[in-house]
């Protein structure tokens, strides 16, 4: 290769850098590309002047989007109904990153009693650090909600169903007060996926949904246990700038590959979701006869809190049985010690011990209710509680599982 600025050939260092050959157009395959870029090249200076990186006409910097993250946020977009969508590093960056663009000191945030756990404990200590209130709220009751708002509430946040105790609240009616009051409604849309119901479009004509929809990539959109990253959709152009600028001063970014991983299992979301979903379901309904079983939590399950507002919610799908995820809880009969419930868990043979869900393989963990909850109870009966996120394995081999280890565990205390 020829040295342009001479008749000089290039050395081998700076040829291999600089060299010529760019592949043909027109290359099309069922996987997209994957760009990796910190730096973006621009053509010339009039071209570095004008790109502005607030939009998605051209690239600036590699922090800013690249095609690969780009496909993936409309993807997301199309998926959860949002207009416009921000990549983050996990669901709880989401968390935070709502958070910072929206509160600042003198401001109250609501957080639901049963809310995702680290999202609770952001705003014990950062946002209560910054000058910001957080006041916790009755997820089963709007008007406990509607009592709470007060002049200085900026940011309302949502969870349908409830972290690890599956609560499912009458999301309608929060959204809607929310509304009505000019507060900002965030939702942690994880649980849904933008499957079971449309956030932004809860009543289904286009009138009522959540300002904000944070989810976990890390879980079904990715599928595979092997990824952390969020997401964060709005419909409002306003807000989306908003939460885009502060996206921007915090240096939020995720990488290449795990945007490609996550655009890989998009397609195959919907099948994977209703496959969780069938065993999880058939799961939960028979650990309902189990004798050391005192409550099943799963918002299908009649006897479930808030089983009334899932059903007029995700209930109404074209096979008439509504969508749910494979994620459920239990609570173990008060008879048994936790050193049984905890022997119960470590004797389970398909089910890894580990947080998160979503994935291939089925997980469990037991939790100390007590010291997660602010607020008393009364729709959960005693016990210890142990959740489980059902994988893609079999209904038999799960449900064996689940006896022997029952059978192991409880015999004492039977």
């Amino acid at each position: 290769m020829t040295n342009p600025a001479s008749d000089h050939p290039l050395a081998a260092a700076t040829a291999l850098i600089h060299h010529s050959y760019l592949p043909p157009e027109g290359f099309v395959a069922p996987q997209p590309a994957v760009y990796k870029a910190s730096t973006v090249i621009f053509p010339n200076v009039a071209a570095m002047r004008s790109r502005d990186w607030k939009d998605k006409s051209g690239y600036t910097y590699g922090l800013h989007g690249t095609p690969t993250t780009f496909m993936l946020e409309e993807r997301l977009c199309a998926l959860e109904g949002g207009l416009q969508c921000l990549l983050v590093p996990s669901g709880l960056a989401a968390i935070g990153s709502v958070s910072l663009a929206v509160l600042q000191p003198g401001d109250q945030v609501l957080i639901p009693d049963n809310a995702y756990g680290p999202g609770k404990e952001l705003a014990r200590g950062e946002l209560a650090r910054f000058g910001v209130e957080h006041i916790y709220y009755d997820p089963l009751d709007p008007q406990d909600l509607a009592a709470r708002i007060t002049p200085a509430t900026r940011l309302v946040w949502l969870e349908a169903p409830g972290s690890v105790t599956m609560e499912f609240p009458d999301l309608c009616a929060q959204a809607r007060i929310c509304r009505e009051r000019g507060v900002i409604s965030a939702l942690d849309n994880t649980w849904g996926a933008g499957l079971a119901f449309a956030p932004f479009d809860l009543l289904g004509d286009g009138r009522l949904g959540v300002d904000i929809s944070i989810h976990a990539l890390t879980k079904y959109p990715s599928g595979g246990g092997d990824v952390l990253m969020g997401s964060v959709m709005t419909r409002d152009a306003g807000l989306h700038m908003k939460l885009k600028l502060s996206h921007m001063r915090l240096g939020m970014g995720v990488g290449a590959n795990d945007a490609e991983a996550v655009l890989r299992s998009l397609p195959s979301i919907g099948l994977r979701y209703r496959a969780h979903d069938e065993v999880a379901r058939r799961l939960a309904v028979w650990l309902q006869d189990q004798p050391h079983i005192a409550q099943v939590l799963h918002p299908a399950l009649p006897s479930s809190p808030g089983h009334a507002h899932w059903k007029a919610l995700c209930g109404a799908d074209r096979d008439g049985v509504g969508a749910a995820a494979g994620l459920f809880s239990v609570m173990i009969d008060p008879r048994h010690s936790q050193q049984q419930v905890d022997a119960f868990c470590d004797g389970l043979r398909l089910f890894g011990l580990g947080y998160s869900w979503g994935g291939p393989m089925s997980l469990v963990v037991p939790y100390d209710l007590a010291s997660m909850r602010s607020r008393p109870s009364p729709q959960l009966r005693e016990g210890t509680l142990v959740r489980f996120s059902i994988g893609l394995e079999t209904f038999e081999d799960l449900q064996a599982d689940l006896a022997q280890a029952m059978a192991r565990a409880f015999a004492a205390g039977a």
